[in-house]
């Protein structure tokens, strides 16, 4: 089993001050490219029918603002079945194209297609099942010195298949989530578990736990960024910036100008955990 945590990787702005002049890098800069932030994902208990599709494009390393991409067209279609489904950007300025009649299933595969500015960008996955999160236990003394909360959380491995899972955590302590991925290779067939261990943790607060089915290839990619973040992020301030990591999107009108992001869809299981 592999775990891998993604860990936020804060890149501080360098400032050189000379009496009153403020002076700034000149650090190389591409032209800006499409993100496409697509993660479909159907909550255990749910109708999974809303989903949204968000689109912005990379900025400079200076800016302060993200900015949103409108006047696209975005759509998935289930190419078992051959259903379409229309994302539309309701609010404008957003970026955010919503689906409010997008239909799970499990197994099946699906296509999402962004057109852009003449551009076409395709990807392709398969939405895998997830087992249900069936305990959870809490260790007040973890870590060397005894001093840290662990948070190990229980599901069932399918024997049947090769699995890969993404589970998510989330806390009102920190302002982005935790994420870890891990495999059957090991535990095919076993009760497998997951941990998130953390020194800040108290009594009474509130752990958003969200463990998702997904395929190989979003396993691998996974495993790719928090590799080239963790081997890019250093102390000094002219380390090395790491490298944009590609992800499943094809541009069929121009290959060279491929898009960040990854598609993919996954069943979810969700728990909220209080801390005892």
């Amino acid at each position: 089993m592999k775990n891998i945590k993604l860990i936020l990787l804060f890149v501080t702005t360098i400032l050189f001050i000379s009496c009153e002049e403020v002076v700034h890098l000149d650090l190389d800069t591409e032209d800006p490219k499409l993100v496409i932030d697509a993660s479909i994902i159907w909550v255990k208990g749910t109708t999974g029918n809303e989903q949204v599709v968000k689109l912005t494009t990379s900025a400079g390393y200076y800016e302060t603002t993200v900015p949103t991409v409108s006047d696209a067209t975005v759509f998935i279609v289930n190419t078992d079945n051959g259903a379409v489904f229309n994302f539309v950007e309701t609010v404008l300025g957003t970026g955010e194209y919503v689906c409010t009649n997008f239909e799970p299933i499990i197994n099946n595969n699906y296509e999402l297609t962004v057109i852009y500015d003449g551009e076409t960008y395709i990807a392709t996955e398969k939405m895998y099942p997830v087992p249900s999160i069936e305990n959870i236990t809490q260790d007040d003394e973890s870590g060397f010195d005894g001093s840290s909360m662990e948070i190990e959380v229980f599901f069932q491995d399918d024997a049947i298949t090769e699995n890969y899972y993404l589970a998510r955590f989330d806390t009102d302590i920190y302002p982005y989530p935790e994420y870890t991925a891990l495999d059957d290779e090991f535990n095919n067939g076993n009760l497998m578990s997951v941990l998130y261990i953390d020194d800040d943790l108290e009594t009474g607060d509130v752990l958003d736990i969200r463990l998702a089915g997904t395929s190989r290839r979003y396993y691998d990619y996974m495993e790719l960024v928090i590799t080239i973040i963790e081997g890019g992020a250093g102390s000094g301030p002219f380390q090395t910036t790491p490298a944009a990591v590609r992800g499943n999107f094809v541009n069929q009108t121009n290959t060279n100008n491929y898009p960040y992001g990854y598609f993919h869809i996954s069943e979810v299981d969700y728990i909220q955990y209080t801390v005892q």
